[in-house]
């Protein structure tokens, strides 16, 4: 049987008491989605602020066109949901302007897949 993996990483949002029943199947990554972040922000800024709660794994930025002007999305690993809860209750985050954080769940990536790569 062929695994087919997928280039872009799936990102879900559920809620808390469902989240026990979908890692039963699968491995999650547990991250932080930061939307309306100003976009002069960087990704070390990003990596030191939420460092307050837990290990942050990776960090990534990504440029959204808005309809007012640009906005920047931050995607921030934890290496526990226990952290990534911690950082997410500790709201409302003020980064460089005021965000709205949103936790979600990522079904793991083997380190050998070309996705997990542009994490690296």
């Amino acid at each position: 049987m062929e695994v087919k993996t997928s280039k872009t990483r799936v990102y879900i949002s559920l809620p808390k008491k469902y989240v026990a029943a979908f890692a039963k199947h699968y491995e999650l990554d547990h991250w932080l989605v930061i939307k309306e972040l100003n976009p002069y922000v960087n990704e070390r800024y990003v990596r030191a602020y939420f460092r307050e709660w837990g290990t942050v794994t990776a960090c990534k930025i990504k440029m959204r066109p808005n309809l007012e002007g640009k906005k920047a999305v931050a995607y921030v690993r934890f290496s526990t949901e226990d952290e990534a809860d911690r950082a997410e209750w500790a709201g409302p985050h003020y980064i460089g302007g005021d965000v709205e954080v949103k936790q979600v769940v990522s079904p793991k990536v083997s380190c050998f897949s070309p996705a997990y790569a542009q994490w690296l």
